[in-house]
């Protein structure tokens, strides 16, 4: 509602504090609780002086928290009381236990009228607090995490009654043994055989390359060459290699290695790898701290091989570069430009020590 002039105050029905007359005094400050109260007008009170109520405007007056009597009062004259009425349109200050929530607007309790701390569990009802209302750093569920953790994602943990914060790197599955690095060739590779390169870092000190479903397209000897600053090396391998084959029921022995080498051969000469899209083979290499460039860098490599002309025949290879330089990588190719077939699969793993 707008109002000209004043805008009435809020009535309240204040009896003033008994006042002491003064001898030939007329004005008197009225409090409420020794608090200093200003009515709305004289029209807004009763007062009593000697027991007679007195005529506002005309007996008294108001100025702020001051009455003013028409004259000085004398000794023995009496206050009987000063009743402040305030805006008598108004309710005042509603009575204890009197407000119901229909009496409330919507919207009308605001988070400023609630005080910190005063809403307790009790004043929860079941269910009531969804996911949608908790902040995301709150343990709900709510989220999915659709692949494996992050080696720094947290999971909680009760030690001995204390909960604590524990990263998935100590705890996944796997032990020591992580797996960086798969793929199967759809297609087959082309002349230049297949390189699994950059995945060589600090974490780990041992490597282990897995080979399956092996096959070249031409019925050639495999090797293996090693990558360093992502280029593969064509010269200082040193390797010996000791392999069996059964063929047609005859079984034969070889040894076979390389001195100065440009690549490392994975079986003896004129052994066939050809085996076609049936013949499959399995090569195993293992390589020890390529990152190290203090050392010449090792290479044990297992091989089974199902050639083409009706053998098959095992081999196992302790290899050598010698260099110092840190390793980047392992290269499997064909001699004489063969293609590696499609369907073959590469897995590398790194070893924690």
């Amino acid at each position: 509602m707008s109002y000209i002039g004043r805008q009435p105050t809020v009535g309240n029905f204040q009896i003033c504090d008994a006042i002491s007359v003064v001898n030939g005094q007329a004005a008197y400050t009225m409090q409420v609780g020794s608090v200093n109260v200003v009515p709305q007008s004289a029209n807004h009170m009763i007062v009593s002086l000697n027991g007679t109520i007195q005529k506002p405007n005309s007996s008294f007056t108001v100025s702020g928290s001051t009455i003013t009597f028409a004259s000085n009062l004398a000794t023995g004259d009496v206050i009987d009381f000063i009743q402040i009425l305030g805006d008598v349109l108004d309710l005042g200050v509603p009575s204890d236990a009197t407000v119901t929530t229909a009496k409330l607007a919507d919207s009308a309790v605001t988070a400023a009228k609630i005080t910190d701390s005063t809403i307790t569990a009790a004043k929860l009802a079941d269910d009531a607090v969804t996911a949608a209302k908790l902040n995301n750093d709150i343990i709900s569920g709510s989220t999915e995490l659709a692949s494996e953790p992050a080696d720094t994602d947290e999971f909680l943990v009760s030690d001995a009654g204390t909960i604590k914060r524990i990263d998935y790197s100590l705890i996944k599955g796997g032990g020591n043994t992580v797996l960086l690095h798969s793929n199967v060739l759809s297609s087959d590779s082309g002349n230049a055989g297949v390189n699994i390169n950059g995945f060589f870092t600090t974490d780990y000190k041992i490597y282990k390359l897995y080979v399956y479903n092996f096959s070249l397209t031409g019925g050639v000897n495999a090797s293996v060459q090693i990558l360093s600053g992502g280029s593969r090396q064509s010269s200082n391998y040193r390797f010996i290699g000791n392999a069996a084959k059964n063929e047609y029921s005859t079984v034969n022995q070889a040894s076979h290695g390389g001195w100065g080498s440009s690549s490392i051969n994975l079986s003896p000469s004129g052994t066939d790898w050809g085996g076609g899209a049936s013949g499959r083979s399995y090569i195993e290499v293992t390589m020890y701290d390529p990152l190290n460039t203090s050392y010449y860098k090792t290479l044990d490599i297992l091989i089974g091989n199902n050639s083409n002309n009706n053998a098959v025949w095992s081999d196992k290879i302790f290899a050598e570069w010698r260099d110092t330089s840190a390793v980047t990588g392992i290269g499997v190719f064909g001699n004489s430009n063969t293609a590696i077939y499609s369907g073959t699969e590469f897995k590398l793993y790194g070893i924690k020590t």
